[in-house]
């Protein structure tokens, strides 16, 4: 029997309807879009997050879209992003027609190498072309990137920093979320994502109160916001008074339903995913050629779990017949993919990503994964012999 990559079924079951029973209610409500529940969970989100701010949107995509538009990115400015990423941190980048510079990774964590991100700033300034203006450091596969250093780095050189945490959101630094560096953190709740919906959805959490009400303006056309009614009197629905140019990005009821239930066991969730990952770790480490570090101090909520191996497309077919699903990120770093590859790489290029892209592979990891299902697959690995 085939082991799911990812089982989003074992958890439905062990909330035993609790999710059916919020759905439920959500559609009797009938305030379909931007509804209680989506207000209620804003402020839960916000609470866990220990931001003043939460604020719900369409997708992840746009959760990132969201703090460029606010800070009018645009022509002439260069912004800084991991090529070793989904292909959403650097896209919404072109969407205001500024420029994505791709930076390596460290080679452990595989998150944004603060050194690399240095060097690369120092290569935009001395090209004189653009102006530095925004790092969207990412936290892969669940770890946060090193943000004392990127945040020192951006307090240099007058940038903004965003982490995107589309894979990592719950993941701390000495107990601390990686917006108490951030002007912004972003996420997504995809549905594979650890806290994900059952359909698309996203937000952004920040302690800036104008960034917050300027955000909040541009998820509905640009709708008119308290900062926009100081000397003005609007007797109608502020969505009919257009202050700037939005987006239609707001988080469907439902989905805010779904995330009301599943944010009160995240915090379990990220423990049970927490002991999965150090079981891996101790069975794995023997037969492979690395397993994923976390730096002391880190909590990581595991969104995937990778390792490295010398020969992974062998490691990948054999595993696949024993039943054990694996899964390639990113097997084309961004830096190397038609869409992207004509925009500038940091000083010294992108070895450590290049490398990486070759050696990667993930295996099942969801937090209903049992003791059982996992010694299968720990088992499966040390089995192959290429």
């Amino acid at each position: 029997m085939t082991i799911p990559f990812i089982d989003l079924q074992a958890q439905r079951l062990r909330l035993a309807g609790k999710i059916e029973a919020a759905v439920q209610e959500a559609v009797v409500g009938g305030a379909w879009v931007m509804g209680p529940q989506v207000r209620q969970f804003e402020q839960d989100l916000a609470a866990f997050g220990k931001a003043k701010h939460a604020l719900g949107c369409a997708n992840g995509t746009d959760a990132l879209a969201l703090p460029l538009m606010a800070w009018d990115i645009g022509h002439g400015d260069a912004v800084f992003v991991p090529s070793f990423t989904f292909a959403a941190t650097a896209e919404v980048v072109p969407w205001f027609h500024a420029v994505p510079v791709f930076v390596d990774v460290d080679p452990k964590t595989y998150n944004m190498d603060p050194k690399a991100l240095e060097a690369a700033i120092e290569g935009v300034l001395k090209e004189g072309k653009r102006k530095p203006r925004v790092v969207i450091a990412v936290d892969l596969f669940g770890q946060p990137a090193d943000y004392p250093a990127i945040k020192a780095i951006c307090d240099r050189y007058g940038m903004k920093l965003i982490a995107d945490s589309a894979q990592g959101f719950g993941c701390t630094i000495d107990g601390r979320h990686p917006l108490e560096w951030a002007d912004i953190t972003t996420t997504s709740f995809f549905p594979a994502k650890p806290l994900g919906c059952y359909g698309d959805g996203g937000a952004v959490l920040t302690n800036d109160d104008l960034l917050a009400e300027l955000i909040d303006s541009i998820r509905v056309h640009g709708k008119a916001v308290g900062i926009d009614l100081k000397d003005r009197t609007f007797e109608h629905e502020t969505k009919y008074l257009n202050m700037r140019i939005g987006l239609n990005s707001r988080l469907d009821t439902i989905q805010a339903a779904v995330l009301i239930e599943k944010l009160k066991v995240f915090p379990q969730e990220i423990e049970w995913r927490n002991r999965i990952a150090a079981r891996y770790n101790e069975g794995l480490r023997p037969h492979v050629a690395a397993v994923p570090d976390v730096p002391a101090g880190n909590i990581s909520n595991w969104a995937q779990y990778t390792i490295e191996h010398d020969d992974r497309d062998g490691l990948a077919a054999h595993l696949k017949a024993q039943g054990v699903p694996t899964a390639v990120y990113y097997p084309i770093p961004l830096h190397l993919q038609p869409a992207y590859e004509r925009y500038p790489r940091g000083a010294g290029g992108l070895p450590v990503t290049e490398r990486l892209k070759d050696r990667v592979i993930s295996l099942p990891m969801h937090a209903d994964l049992d003791e059982a299902t996992q010694d299968r697959i720990i088992a499966a690995v040390a089995s192959f012999k290429g």
